[in-house]
């Protein structure tokens, strides 16, 4: 008969074995130097001008022989000193050249593991991790592993996460979903043609270099402001269109799992319970199409979009899967600020709205982009009741409510006694709603 505890002793003494990434992986470290040749170039372009001008054709051969192969012993090192491993209660990954770095991440503080496929990782058949974990603002990663693998590693980490044993992780692979919503190419172009910042971005991509070359004659000064304006104006459409394109939601017990991307594919996890507030944001000209976009503040995690466009009821049926047991007031429950608000904010005060369930706090603002922002009671952090000179002076008061994810949504332009009394009201809905809150790990029942 074996002694209580032996197995684990056992298990403990066990050879932790140590993996390495993909053989691809090297092609990707490789470019580091030859990032930052580049890097100087861009920093300093005339000593860069001057300095290729300097080269004859003999001079450059020998640099390019000597730079390409130390850019790939560079990446076949750091890869080759590279390497991770599971453990019963840790992911180990141990990377560093000359300076050696081992991160330790305890699996139970796991929250989120994306998975992301860049447009030659999809060709090459490789696969990039990306951890999201408790009090880390910066993503650990496992860049690259092969397709299939990425996928059971990630299955693995959950499962363990979520309490399985090692011995049945390996077994219980990754959990079936259910498609919610998926957004038509279509809708989403459309969507991007109706929003308002496209088009500013490109009228200012359009306008200012000429104005610039008009005002200085300088090459330089109008690439230095035209390029970037003309990235922005990119990326708030085309960007935007690669990049969410044939978004899908699917549920599953590890939480609502997206994939999107047209030529980087991304496959993310929005964990159960640690959604702090959901927003429900309505450009103007999205309104005659009842359409809206669904933005989220998890805690840890950089998620932040979960609906790019989609019909308000479907996008709503979306939001209760995340807040289990909330329904999304409707503009008609929302109250206004008093009319005296409008000496403290004229015209957009009308914007401004407020209402206080059972569940959430809800807090709207904007009035030609109305954003309204859902914050259950059970993830509000603190409270504070802020007054300036001038809504004294007309009993008004701005409530503020801080949530897990160091965000704040704040409930403008309130009568002063309605704010003093949401402000001692809120505490008891908060410890409330904590104890009834639904658990934060995965597949937890």
């Amino acid at each position: 008969m074996t002694a209580p505890g032996v197995d684990d002793a056992v298990r403990a003494k066990e050879p932790v074995t140590e993996r390495r990434l993909h053989p691809v992986t090297p092609l990707r470290r490789a470019w580091a130097p030859v990032a930052v040749l580049i890097g100087w170039g861009v920093h300093d372009p005339d000593q860069a001008q001057r300095q290729l001008a300097r080269l004859t054709e003999t001079t450059l051969l020998i640099a390019l022989a000597v730079l390409v192969p130390a850019a790939a012993l560079y990446g076949f090192l750091t890869w080759w000193f590279t390497h991770f491993a599971v453990t019963d209660s840790e992911l180990r990954i141990r990377t560093g050249l000359l300076f050696r770095r081992t991160a330790h991440i305890r699996l139970e503080r796991i929250q989120a593991i994306d998975v992301t496929q860049p447009l030659l990782a999809r060709v090459a058949g490789v696969a990039k991790l990306k951890l999201d974990v408790v009090g880390t603002d910066k993503k650990d990663e496992l860049a690259f592993l092969g397709e299939r693998e990425a996928r059971a590693l990630r299955a693995e980490l959950l499962a363990r996460a979520a309490g399985f044993a090692p011995e049945t992780a390996h077994e219980v692979g990754e959990a079936p979903a259910r498609e919610l919503l998926r957004t038509p190419p279509l809708h989403l172009a459309i969507s991007l043609l109706l929003t308002g910042a496209t088009w500013a971005s490109l009228v200012a991509a359009l306008v200012v270099p000429p104005v610039l070359w008009l005002a200085t004659h300088s090459v330089w000064t109008v690439l230095a402001t035209g390029v970037p304006l003309l990235g922005a104006a990119a990326t708030s459409s085309v960007g935007r269109f690669v990049g969410e394109y044939d978004w899908t939601v699917g549920e599953s017990p590890d939480g609502l799992r997206i994939d999107h991307g047209l030529l980087d594919r991304t496959h993310e996890t929005v964990p159960p319970g640690r959604v702090q507030t959901v927003r429900i944001v309505e450009p103007l000209l999205w309104r005659r199409r009842g359409w809206v976009r669904v933005e989220l503040d998890v805690a840890g995690s950089s998620n932040s979009v979960l609906v790019p466009v989609a019909p308000r009821e479907l996008a709503e049926a979306v939001v209760a899967r995340v807040l289990p047991g909330v329904s999304v007031p409707t503009a008609a429950a929302l109250s206004r600020p008093p009319r005296r608000a409008g000496r403290c904010v004229p015209v957009w005060w009308r914007g401004h709205g407020l209402a206080v369930t059972d569940t959430v706090f809800a807090a709207r603002h904007g009035l030609l982009k109305r954003s309204l922002a859902l914050v259950p009671h059970a993830k509000v952090q603190s409270v504070r009741l802020a007054q300036g000179p001038w809504e004294r002076l007309w009993r008004l008061a701005d409530v503020h409510v801080d949530t897990g994810a160091n965000k704040t949504v704040t409930a403008r332009l309130r009568d002063a006694e309605e704010a003093a009394e949401l402000l001692r009201g809120q505490a008891e809905r908060s410890r409330t709603g904590r104890r009834d809150a639904l658990p934060d790990r995965w597949m937890a029942s």
